[in-house]
């Protein structure tokens, strides 16, 4: 069996990782936010009469379940398409390689669903049905229970956590957790969709949530370049969504040419910042979350600013290419188990 593959029938796919405009797969259980206002929360909105979004079957609804196996080489793979070992002399950048054993960062955890996909990802979940082209990544976090060992088989469960009506579009959460053979967890995770123009099903606004930044200068200031192909080495981790190689694809989407994976983005930050500022250890790392604000074409540079905090690091990642247009926003990496 290849590495990644469901040892049962596929489950429908949940979206990959999908850049654009700017939350995360965990316990099995329907969580329904609500505004910490006085006055409660928001009002729902009107339902439109040809929303593609029912909330009533959505919201709680169960994700099919499935295993998922990985090997170091499945490791290595994401780590080079994250620009591990771009100098072959250095020891860090070889200990993401190494044979046995090679650092695994928590953002790896977002590609084990989908190695040895071939095919574009599919968005059908129960009581919604949506364009492909119309969905991007909204937000994305993975919180560690144990380091991800080299060798692995883990058992995914999730819901629809969350389902928020913004009006211009929607925003669908799952929550989904992974476990071993013994059935204790490995991680969770958390991730959300922003479907543009799917809004106005009559659910609420839902909440913003916003990450302080410390009021002074980072720790760090790093610069990191991508590569031209670094989308189209990216989708060989099996998310094969054409927004990332397809420019007609791309440009129906509204884009002029095919963007960077966001969970590429994501872990080219949670890579820097590890090597930035945890020694190029990534097994100090125990989570990491981003919200995807903007867009990171493929050759562009990734700018990044640290601030460090007892036992979290906060994150702005820009594109300084475009006048530090914002890429990713309320990043934090945590540490120290």
């Amino acid at each position: 069996m290849s590495a990644g593959r469901a040892t049962q029938e596929p489950p429908r796919r949940v979206p990959g990782p999908w850049d654009g405009p700017g939350a995360t797969p965990g316990p099995a259980v329907i969580v329904r936010p609500y505004s910490t206002s006085p006055s409660g929360p928001p009002p729902a909105r009107p339902r439109r009469s040809d929303t593609v979004i029912d909330p009533a079957i959505a919201l709680g609804s169960a994700l099919p379940e499935a295993d998922f196996t990985w090997t170091p080489s499945d490791i290595q793979l994401y780590n080079l398409a994250l620009g591990a070992g771009k100098d072959p002399l250095d020891a860090g950048e070889l200990g993401y390689l190494d044979d046995e054993k090679p650092g695994t960062l928590p953002s790896f955890a977002t590609v084990v669903p989908t190695l040895g996909d071939t095919e574009a990802p599919k968005v059908k979940f129960t009581g919604i049905d949506i364009d492909l082209a119309k969905v991007v990544h909204g937000s994305q976090e993975i919180r560690l229970h144990r380091p991800i060992p080299a060798h692995g088989t883990v058992h995914s469960s999730g819901k629809i956590a969350e389902l928020w009506d913004k009006g211009s579009a929607a925003v669908i959460v799952q929550e989904t957790t992974f476990t071993d053979a013994s059935g204790e967890k490995l991680w969770t995770a958390r991730s959300s969709i922003f479907a543009k123009g799917e809004g106005g099903f009559g659910g609420e606004r839902g909440p913003s949530n916003k990450t302080e930044l410390p009021e002074r200068e980072p720790d760090a200031d790093v610069v990191v370049a991508t590569l031209p192909q670094q989308a189209l080495l990216y989708r060989m981790l099996g998310d094969r969504n054409p927004l990332h190689s397809d420019p007609e694809f791309a440009q129906r989407a509204g884009y002029p040419a095919p963007i960077l994976h966001g969970l590429c983005t994501y872990g080219l930050t949670c890579k820097a910042v590890t090597d930035t500022l945890l020694d190029a250890d990534p097994s100090r790392v125990t989570g990491f979350r981003a919200r995807f604000a903007g867009v990171l074409y493929p050759g562009e540079a990734l700018r990044l600013r640290m601030w460090a905090g007892d036992g979290e690091i906060t994150v702005v990642a820009t594109a300084p290419d475009r006048d530090d247009a914002p890429v990713l926003g309320d990043v934090v990496l945590t540490h120290g188990w």
